[in-house]
């Protein structure tokens, strides 16, 4: 038995050495004609449609961002600037206030009680 698996080895060994080696290439083709001519240019179609799709749907993707991007600076910036220019207004204004009242007044001072033009009311008279 030792001699028939010896032999059995040794016609493995020497078919081994009689294989040639194959590139990638010559093996993806080799594999490429056991499927019939209608299912690889199906599978090609199927390909090209992917990286067609791929290709359009991140260039809309990218136009859309853009679009929504500019807008954005656009509608809102000026909304943020003028939100900021009146609350420096308003921190000057309070600022006006403390000086002509005194530091107290801004902390007891409702908004309403000021000399400021266009401010409001004239203070109540002082009660005794």
């Amino acid at each position: 038995m030792t001699d028939t698996n010896e032999s059995r080895v040794k016609a493995l060994e020497d078919d081994d050495e009689f294989i040639e080696d194959e590139s990638l290439g010559e093996r993806l083709v080799g594999l490429t004609e056991m499927f019939p001519e209608p299912l690889r240019n199906m599978c090609c179609s199927a390909g090209c449609l992917v990286v067609s799709a791929s290709k359009t749907g991140l260039w809309l993707m990218r136009n859309a961002l853009w679009i929504a991007s500019s807008s954005a600076v656009i509608l809102v910036l000026p909304v943020i600037f003028e939100s900021e220019r009146a609350q420096q207004h308003e921190e000057q204004l309070q600022q006006q206030r403390q000086i002509l009242l005194g530091p107290n007044a801004v902390v007891s001072g409702g908004g309403s009680n000021n000399l400021l033009p266009g401010m409001g009311t004239v203070p109540p008279p002082p009660s005794r």
